[in-house]
């Protein structure tokens, strides 16, 4: 597209050009000038946003239907957003990921931290899956899986469309393959002396949860001769990485049966047959069920999904870290570990912390903390975005 056709974007009078030039990377829909004609722009298109007083300030993706009007791609008005483009910011993120991992299993791409706004991209060796979670990462695709292919030398790269906000970007479509062939099976993955099988094709998000791999390394180091109970394990997560640091026994629970599949496989592969056992039910069930049953664990982990995915299920989603501390609390031994994590981020550091405290006290527990948890590495916090900081694991010992 050439520059005089790249449509404009104006914010309004009261809106205040210091986040932009400090980082931050949305503007909404309530600070810009929404009159018929910028409507009527196709969503995920390329426009020049421009100040108050009608100065330029960079290029950005635009889409009318979503609250994230904006998202900022290149301070430079004059860039160009096109696949050479893509490929600088692939090979960038590539780069740090290379130094920090000795295989090729990681996320490659975490969204604006890695300056590409709502893309997703996880690595698994020769295979990655994109999720395409904004509009213009919709429209362009395409250029995305041949950036990757070209950085990578991947053969297989896959579409995944189950991002919660691709609904907000007013996104729809399937899976596809967009390269190579779709894998029949499941897929190996080492980690933290485990191996993990990854659901790329129907599994959760995009088949494994790399951003936890730090803090099952901690909680693997206090797992050592213990019998841990690991509350949604999901394909094996803490409980796995807990019998690679040399726990005697593993209860793993999920209220979803192929997970448990996939975990009892990943068991085996890695050796652990024998000593790690599964239950599928509702997570808050099985912790009071146990805790009637008079057991006692010496680690216990929580790692639910967002109890508080947006400001307005926020008391909601603290309620329930609540009662899943309390509930948790209780069946930990005298001197045992506790492990809570949230990724919500609506629910900052500190509102977490508060819930979970109340919920051990409420058990008639007395805690301290040893250890604060966040997402890996590989998924690098944006410096003005406080939503990508959304994973907190925190470490108590009772």
């Amino acid at each position: 597209m050439e520059k005089n056709e790249i449509p404009i974007i104006r914010l309004k009078r009261k809106s205040s050009l210091g986040p932009l030039l400090r980082g931050f990377p949305w503007v909404y829909d309530n600070e810009l000038v929404l009159d018929r004609r910028t409507k009527a722009i196709p969503p995920g298109s390329i426009a020049l946003l421009h100040s108050s007083e009608c100065k330029p300030i960079g290029l950005v993706a635009f889409n009318p239907k979503s609250k994230i009007s904006v998202r900022i791609l290149d301070l430079d008005p004059e860039a160009e957003i096109d696949l050479s483009w893509i490929t600088d910011k692939v090979r960038h993120a590539a780069q740090m990921r290379e130094r920090l991992y000795a295989e090729p299993y990681y996320r490659l791409v975490h969204a604006e931290a890695d300056g590409l706004p709502g893309v997703v991209i996880d690595r698994f060796l020769d295979i990655v899956v994109i999720q395409p979670n904004a509009a213009w990462a919709e429209v362009m695709c395409k250029d995305i899986c041949q950036a990757v292919v070209d950085v990578t030398k991947v053969t297989t790269v896959l579409k995944n469309t189950s991002g919660r906000a691709r609904k907000m970007e007013g996104l729809e479509g399937d899976n596809e393959v967009m390269c190579g062939t779709l894998p029949k099976d499941p897929v190996h993955v080492p980690m933290n002396g485990a191996t993990y099988m990854a659901d790329l094709v129907t599994g959760q998000k995009t088949g494994l949860f790399y951003d936890q791999r730090p803090n099952h390394a901690f909680m693997a180091g206090l797992s050592k001769g213990s019998r841990v109970l690991d509350i949604f394990c999901h394909v094996g997560g803490f409980g796995l990485a807990a019998l690679a640091g040399g726990a005697a026994s593993v209860l793993a629970v999920d209220g979803s049966r192929p997970a448990l599949d996939l975990a009892e496989a990943g068991a085996v592969q890695s050796g652990f047959k024998g000593l790690f056992a599964t239950r599928k039910g509702d997570a808050f069930d099985v912790l009071a069920d146990l805790g009637q049953a008079g057991q006692k664990f010496d680690v216990v982990i929580c790692d639910p999904p967002a109890f508080a995915s947006s400001k307005r299920s926020l008391d909601v989603g603290l309620r329930a870290y609540e009662k899943l501390a309390r509930l948790a609390s209780l069946l930990v031994k005298e001197g045992g570990f506790l492990c809570l994590c949230s990724c919500s981020h609506a629910a900052d550091i500190a509102k977490f912390q508060t819930a979970s405290v109340r919920g051990i006290g409420r058990a008639g527990r007395t805690a301290a903390l040893i250890h604060t948890g966040f997402a890996g590495p590989d998924h690098p916090q944006h410096s003005q975005l406080n939503e990508s900081g959304y994973l907190k694991s925190l470490f108590f010992r009772l």
